[in-house]
């Protein structure tokens, strides 16, 4: 854009005007000049449609641009061939009988012999490097809240609820499982220590049949299936039926006229607020979600000159104590009938992929030619995850009615830990193992919750309105699931071809024989890549969710101590608390067959537990009664300097069953 000045402008604009001027005078004349030429040819002769006659008195030629240049041809890769070219000798097979060669003379073919044959040079493979993953996450919260509400002039003070009940439970839960204080490896050998104590523990494990848990195993060298709380499904429950994760729905509007807030507008006009009073000291939400699919290497053919050591293992407990004491005053209130939801549900699938690619091999090739890289040492593929939540929500509260609307949230929290690792590698047609293979898959999940909750009301509690209470309505969620790909079938003993081929590669040879090459495995195939490791093939997934929560409400019902309000609406809600506990994994064992020199163990182990207590005797439950004494005896200071009367922020209930006295009661009496 050109900026000028007004002077400029000025002549610019001047200029312009005088070149339109111009080029409207040209057009005018123009257009006058073309509308007379135009009546003249009104009606112009056309020329037939047909074919017009078209030759070409040169040859079509493809693009030349005349340029010289001819780009080299590829360079001859010079090297020993892997296949020997065929062509017909210049002499007979009888006159081979006559025709000696020299002492140590020997057959070279040359580097630069033109023959039509294919030429195959072994490619470059990379060896995978070992992948090392650990995780721990972990959330503290105290939410410990003391809230008064109302004018009802008192001082609730009953005995804090510490945790040391909360941690005991939670040690005893973990007490049931036999690996549940597995360290954390730091070596090769120290995951194979890890691996073998998870076995020898799981082996033959029972439960105690005397214990407060209801305790159920399974194990076999194979597990299949979906299991819930001990027993044998079809189908695993849905989380979406037993929780949902976002908000509630709001309300669709209703018929009242005007309602707006806590108010309702009537037809005449007037207004009417709703006194109400709503506490929520529950709804807390733990999640512990961890994925791991392990696909960082595997072959169609595993070759393990040692020992193959597996174990896939889930161990589940979930334990609540719900203890909750109800003042005798509010029997009259509406109940939740929500019960506590404990659900444990574990997965066990093997999935067999070598099936697909067995109908095809009758009439195929077998491979002529490999490619070979090794890794001196232990191949390591470990995922350590640790999740833990700890969560104290132990709310200490008084509540009285003011006549409007009243809403308290002391808890609601939500805790997330969420972890998800994909590791996708290299794929071999072939894995040498010098060592053995120890591969364990390990899920452990716990669930603690503490929800014993006291509600009681005061001497002189009342209410002409709607009253409702729900303590419980709890869900505890543990869901596993282990997917193994290979076949439980696919092992099978170490050929001696196989063997051979180790020891080859152990003295730094590369050489496959005949029986290697031949195996069926391999049909189909014009060349092998090998994997080949000397020491040890390590493969541990593990994951340890912990969840433990405290929610031990202690809540005290009043009066406002200037103008009780009967007609308020009270809705409690000390529970309805979640923990959710959700892992997998997907573990690539092989894509065909294993082949093992020394010996195999399986073993497929599932221990889930529950408890639900709600003994009062078991954790010394608070007496409704007793708190309210409690509440009673610490008031506030000022409300004692007249022993002998009664306090004025003291409700004293009047002794006729009148309706409820007017605005002015102070001044006209009963």
């Amino acid at each position: 854009m050109t900026v000028m000045d007004r002077i400029t402008e000025e002549i610019a604009h001047f200029i312009g005007t005088l070149h339109l001027t111009a080029e409207h005078a040209i057009l005018r004349e123009a257009y006058q000049d073309f509308m007379a030429r135009k009546a003249q040819f009104s009606d112009p002769e056309v020329s037939p449609l047909g074919n017009a006659p078209f030759e070409a008195a040169h040859e079509l030629l493809g693009f030349d641009p005349e340029v010289p240049y001819r780009s080299p041809a590829p360079d001859m890769h010079h090297g020993s061939p892997w296949h020997f070219p065929t062509f017909k000798l210049s002499f007979s097979p009888m006159d081979m009988k006559a025709f000696e060669l020299p002492t140590g003379f020997q057959w070279r073919m040359p580097d630069s012999v033109s023959v039509s044959v294919t030429r195959f040079e072994p490619p470059e493979l990379e060896p995978p490097g070992s992948v090392v993953t650990y995780a721990n996450q972990t959330i503290f919260l105290s939410d410990d809240d003391y809230f008064g509400v109302g004018g009802h002039g008192l001082k609730f003070a009953p005995a804090a609820i510490d945790n040391t009940a909360l941690l005991a439970a939670a040690k005893d839960a973990y007490s049931l499982s036999p690996i549940g204080n597995l360290g954390k490896p730091g070596s090769s050998a120290e995951i194979i220590k890890v691996i073998k104590t998870a076995g020898e523990a799981l082996d033959g494990f029972t439960a105690d049949p005397a214990g407060s848990f209801h305790v159920s195993v399974h194990q076999a060298e194979r597990l299949d299936g979906i299991y819930v709380n001990g027993e044998r499904v079809d189908e695993a429950p849905s989380l979406e039926d037993y929780y949902k994760f976002e908000g509630k729905e709001q309300k669709e509007p209703g018929s009242e006229v005007g309602k707006t807030g806590n108010a309702v507008i009537g037809e005449d006009g007037s207004i009417i607020v709703e006194a109400s009073v709503t506490l929520t000291a529950g709804g807390n939400t733990l999640v512990n979600e961890a994925i791991l699919k392990n696909f960082w290497t595997a072959a169609k053919v595993t070759a393990v000159v040692g020992d193959h050591y597996e174990i896939n293992a889930i161990v589940q407990i979930n334990a609540v104590w719900d203890t909750d004491s109800v003042s005798a005053g509010l029997c009259d209130w509406s109940s939740d009938a929500a019960v506590n939801q404990v659900l444990n549900i574990a997965g066990f699938d093997r999935q067999d992929i070598s099936s697909n690619d067995a109908a095809d091999v009758k009439d195929a090739g077998f491979p002529q030619f490999w490619a070979v890289t090794r890794i001196d040492g232990d191949l390591v593929m470990m995922n350590w995850i640790e999740q833990f939540i700890f969560q104290s929500d132990n709310d200490v509260g008084i509540l009285s009615s003011s006549g409007a609307t009243t809403s308290v949230i002391a808890g609601g929290n939500l805790g997330v830990n969420q972890v998800s690792i994909f590791e996708l590698g290299f794929s071999y047609d072939l894995i040498i193992v010098g060592g053995s293979v120890y591969d364990a898959n390990i899920i452990h999940q716990v669930n603690v919750l503490f929800d014993n909750d006291v509600v009681g009301a005061l001497p002189g509690f009342q209410t002409s309105g709607s009253g409702s209470v729900s303590t419980s309505g709890n869900l505890l969620w543990n869901e596993a699931h282990i997917t193994d790909i290979g076949g439980a079938d696919r092992f099978a003993a170490l050929p001696d071809a196989y063997l051979k081929a180790a020891r080859s590669f152990a003295d730094g040879g590369d050489s496959l024989s005949k029986g290697v090459l031949t195996d069926e495995a391999f049909a189909g195939l014009q060349g092998l890549r090998v994997l080949y490791i000397s020491g040890d093939l390590l493969s541990l997934q593990y994951i340890k969710q912990t969840s433990i929560l405290g929610d031990s409400d202690q809540i005290a019902l009043a009066m406002d101590a200037l103008k009780p309000h009967l007609d308020a609406d009270w809705t409690l809600s000390t529970g309805n608390n979640a923990l959710i506990n959700n892992a997998a994994i997907y573990d690539l064992d092989s894509f065909g067959k294993t082949y093992v020199g020394g010996q195999k163990y399986s073993q497929e182990t599932l221990i889930q537990a529950e408890l639900i207590s709600s003994q009062p005797d078991h954790l010394g439950a608070q007496n409704p009664d007793a708190l309210v004494s409690e509440a009673v005896l610490f008031l506030d200071s000022s409300m004692l300097d007249s022993p002998g009367e009664a306090a004025t922020a003291v409700y004293v209930p009047s002794a006729h069953d009148a309706p409820t006295d007017d605005g002015l009661q102070h001044m006209l009496g009963h």
